[in-house]
């Protein structure tokens, strides 16, 4: 089991650049990672061991279980409710008296394994696509800077560089940064799309499931229905047609005990919280990013957080002059760029801007008439 998830490791690799945030690499990075895991459990579980076990009476063990694995199974809903050992045998478990609707089919299990690992691609697209609208400018631009151990005379070129770089390349950087936030809007709508695809695939049982295991300890006893029991049944029935020696068709009614299902409750009680936790952490996410593209006043402040080694003056001036796309990048590079460097550009940065605009940065910052302004610098 070790070889067959060691692979995985690979995913937490340390970027020495980051381009994206910790929510974002959270779906996309160790939501992956998790599914894969699951994916590839319940895989080894499936074929290595045995998934299925029925018994019946006069037919080979082996043809019904394969009959019955490929086919569905069935509990009956209403027997969950009653007393196991004096009225039903297992839960779920009655006589169907032939009454079609009564029965609850499951046909899921065989495709549990597949479905994770879709969803797992599905995890990782977004994460795909940023990599490949980023295409290394970030990597390239901060040139080794996130460490500041190096000659001075290297240290001092590389920073001119990259100044250069931002001052040449004012307003070309609004469609990197809305790439980005897409990116991260696709990450939201695909937990959204996959958790109301689970529930279909459970027949309406997953948005429910944690709910339902979390309130199960305070239904009363005669009330209780085990909500994994419910929806991962161990014991369910399968029936097996065939004919007599006279030609008609004999029914055999038979017990199938699904040992599978005993990890599959526990996989998705887990990717249930954790949908809920990401779904939380992208819906704040959306409406900060929200914030910081409406209130361009916000911005200084952000920008003086990443860094508290800038000036508050400079974190002011730089959110007026620069663009939504050039302040996003300026941004990031706070993220990778050794601070005292960061520190260094950013002053240097702020150089173009005229001083009859410097003197009025903190009247900016409470000003209502700039709100939403977004032009490039004074300059060009």
């Amino acid at each position: 089991m070790y070889k067959l998830l060691g692979g995985l490791k690979d995913y937490f690799k340390w970027q020495e650049v980051q381009t994206d945030n910790a929510v974002f690499r959270l779906h996309n990075v160790f939501t992956t990672v998790l599914l894969l895991t699951c994916s590839l459990v319940i895989t080894a579980t499936q074929y290595v061991g045995q998934p299925i076990s029925c018994i019946v009476n006069g037919i080979p063990t082996h043809v019904v279980n394969t009959f019955c694995w490929i086919s569905s199974t069935f509990t009956m809903p209403d027997a969950f409710n009653r007393q196991v050992g004096s009225e039903v045998a297992h839960p779920g478990i009655d006589n169907d008296f032939n009454d079609e609707k009564a029965k609850k089919y499951y046909t899921y299990y065989q495709w549990v394994c597949f479905v994770l690992f879709f969803q797992a691609v599905a995890c990782y697209t977004p994460k795909f696509l940023w990599d490949a609208f980023e295409g290394g400018l970030l990597r390239t631009i901060v040139m080794g800077l996130n460490l500041g151990i190096c000659r001075e005379e290297e240290k001092k070129a590389k920073k001119a560089v990259l100044v250069s770089y931002l001052r040449t390349h004012v307003k070309r950087h609004k469609m990197y940064a809305i790439r980005y936030w897409i990116c991260e809007s696709l990450c939201l709508v695909n937990i959204i799309i996959q958790m109301w695809m689970m529930n279909k695939f459970f027949d309406g049982e997953f948005l429910s499931y944690g709910w339902k295991i979390m309130n199960y300890s305070e239904t009363p006893q005669d009330q209780r229905i085990d909500p994994m029991v419910y929806v991962f049944p161990r014991i369910t029935k399968c029936i097996f047609h065939k004919y007599g020696a006279s030609g008609s068709i004999q029914k055999h009614d038979s017990l199938c005990l699904l040992p599978l299902n005993i990890v599959n409750e526990k996989t998705y009680i887990f990717i249930w919280f954790w949908y809920i936790i990401l779904l939380v952490l992208l819906f704040g996410l959306i409406i900060y990013r929200a914030l910081i593209i409406m209130m361009p006043r916000v911005r200084a402040q952000i920008l003086n957080a990443r860094n508290r080694m800038v000036p508050r003056d400079v974190a002011f001036a730089i959110s007026k002059h620069l663009d939504i796309g050039d302040w996003w990048l300026v941004y990031m590079l706070g993220r990778n760029l050794d601070p005292i460097i960061y520190k260094d550009v950013l002053t240097q940065l702020v150089e173009d801007i005229p001083e009859e605009d410097k003197k009025d940065e903190h009247n900016w910052l409470w000003s209502d008439e700039l709100l939403g302004d977004d032009g490039g610098w004074s300059d060009y």
